[in-house]
């Protein structure tokens, strides 16, 4: 019975190797098909799996209450040159008073600034914030020291590392005093290079963090203001703007992250009594995390389904290819059954062939697409290379991460496929007219 079996199956491979070009063809489609559900599924999981990343830096256990800007439609500061809206330091007091299982809560408030030193200036991000933002936000010293409580008030001040090199391209910057604005600060520290994150949905902006610039919060306070006019359009008369904001972000970490849903509606209950305008945003890493891990599913089964269809258009292709075979071999089957061939031996043979091929196009395509993280490094180096601007960062980041049930799915349906579409022309070979079949030219 074993030796029938691999006797059938060597027939057919060498009946498929005398067209060997027309069987190459046959499987390229399913090949297609099996690489691209690899290559496709590896590609979201590599963005789904840095998305996750980000949200988790963010802290599972944290809360992130943001000043957004509020609709401007039928609101009397609509025409106004100064807006005011955002959170508020008494929002901040209010929380830290009366809610419990708070671990820290950090305020902060950031802005664009100009930094100048000599002929060198940097537009850099502002911030001003408490001791813990450092660690918060994962930051890392690359020399001098981070901002500490006697600091307060004082106008020092630490810069990113992007903003280091640009005020300082040869020099240590430690000790050195810059302009910001119009005052001087003295140099404290510098932070290591950190990775860009990406937007996240429409819950959290894109941040560089490397052309930031570090300050103490009251320090932000007593020398900047919460008033910030800029100037708007070229022309006579008033032509400034300005935006009256307290605190642009308060990140509120909990004790436990079971604590964390009821924590983010007792706040949001908090703004909503004390805010007319929606000036804020309520955003918790952990719920982002779940949406994520929802989208990454409607993700992949999106993919599968694309990549099945190229499967299923491959699979047409083959059963198309069998049934012009059958006809060309209608005189082989004819003498088969005349020397006493079986039909079921007819729809083996035919079935046989369908599956190699299908099966030697399904593994080519699992070889290549698990090949998809080398390919994709070389053509971002070969871009890198000849335009290293044309690639966004985030693309720049990106590792495809190959799911092994991809694998397994993607071969597991190549080889249904050459069972489903391979039934029809082996069915029509079995049941030909032997005498028919015979005289056949």
């Amino acid at each position: 019975m074993i030796s029938q079996f691999f006797q059938t199956v060597d027939l057919g491979i060498k009946s498929l190797l005398v067209q060997k070009l027309r069987a190459g063809l046959a499987a390229l489609g399913i090949f297609i098909g099996t690489s691209t559900v690899i290559w496709l599924v590896a590609m979201g999981e590599g963005v789904s799996y840095r998305a996750q990343q980000q949200i988790l830096e963010l802290g599972a256990k944290n809360i992130i209450v943001r000043t957004v800007q509020p609709n401007d439609s039928g609101d009397e500061d609509a025409n106004s040159r100064v807006k005011t809206y955002g959170l508020l330091r008494s929002d901040y007091q209010r929380i830290v008073e009366n809610i419990p299982n708070i671990r820290r809560t950090i305020p902060m408030r950031e802005l664009k600034f100009e930094l100048r030193l000599d002929d060198r200036s940097a537009d850099a991000k502002l911030v001003g914030c408490s001791e813990d933002y450092l660690e918060l936000n994962r930051l890392q010293i690359a020399r001098g020291r981070w901002l500490s409580p006697r600091d307060r008030g004082k106008k020092v001040i630490v810069l990113a590392d992007e903003t280091a090199k640009r005020l300082f391209p040869f020099e240590n910057p430690i000790g050195r005093a810059i302009w910001v604005g119009s005052e001087f600060y003295t140099v404290i520290g510098q932070t290591k290079d950190r990775t860009a994150s990406a937007a996240i949905g429409g819950s959290l902006d894109s941040r560089d963090y490397n052309l930031d610039a570090y300050i103490p919060l009251q320090t932000l306070r007593q020398r900047v203001g919460d008033l910030v006019m800029k100037r708007v359009g070229g022309g006579l008369g008033f032509n400034f703007t300005g935006e009256n904001v307290e605190l642009s972000q308060i990140t509120v970490e909990v004790n436990h992250i079971e604590e964390v849903d009821e924590t983010a509606q007792i706040i949001e209950t908090l703004l909503r009594k004390y805010h007319e305008k929606q000036d804020y945003a309520v955003v918790v890493p952990r719920e982002l995390l779940r949406q994520a891990e929802r989208t990454r599913t409607m993700f992949n089964v999106l993919l599968v389904v694309i990549a099945g269809i190229s499967l299923l258009v491959g699979g047409i292709g083959i059963m198309n290819i069998m049934l012009a075979t059958v006809t060309e071999r209608t005189r082989e089957i004819g003498v088969r059954r005349a020397l006493g061939a079986t039909r079921s031996d007819i729809i083996g043979q035919f079935l046989i062939e369908t599956v190699v091929l299908t099966a030697s196009g399904g593994i080519a395509g699992v070889l290549f697409g698990l090949s998809v993280g080398p390919v994709f490094r070389l053509i971002k180096r070969v871009i890198m290379t000849i335009s290293p601007e044309s690639l966004p960062p985030i693309v720049n980041s990106l590792e495809p991460r190959i799911a092994m049930w991809s694998v397994v799915l993607s071969l597991g349906i190549s080889l249904g496929v050459g069972v489903l579409f391979g039934v029809y022309p082996a069915r029509k070979a079995a049941y030909l007219d032997p005498i028919e079949a015979l005289r056949h030219e």
